[in-house]
């Protein structure tokens, strides 16, 4: 098992920036590739962002391209996302999962375990 929790959201300006956290617990950190998936009100869970066990390899969905960055830290356990250039689409339900064996790193059902998310307001 892996528990994993998230903290850093808000409501925060257009244009303004947050940083999110996901803490993990349980099994051995390293082991896991990692990802954050959101969901705003009426739609379903889309991928944000991911990034490989090592933290050498990092993808993003096209919308957060260049206004995000990915990152973990595996001596502390956890993993972050620098959100810049924040836009009130970017409000939702953000979420970071855990996943040892992930192919298109973009879908959710690929990914074991799931923290209980973090709230995030852009607004106009």
């Amino acid at each position: 098992q892996v528990q994993l929790v998230e903290s850093g959201g808000g409501l925060v300006q257009a244009g303004g920036s947050l940083r999110l956290s996901c803490a993990a617990s349980g099994r051995t950190f390293s082991n896991y590739n990692m990802a954050w998936f959101r969901q705003a009100p009426g739609k379903e869970r889309e991928f944000v962002a991911a990034i490989s066990w090592s933290g050498g390899s990092t993808y993003y969905a096209d919308s957060v391209k260049g206004r995000f960055t990915i990152s973990r830290d595996n001596a502390k356990n956890t993993m972050y996302l620098q959100m810049n250039s924040l836009k009130p689409e970017d409000t939702g339900v953000y979420y970071c999962a855990a996943g040892r064996i992930v192919r298109t790193w973009r879908t959710s059902y690929e990914y074991d375990y799931w923290g209980q998310g973090t709230q995030v307001t852009v607004s106009s």
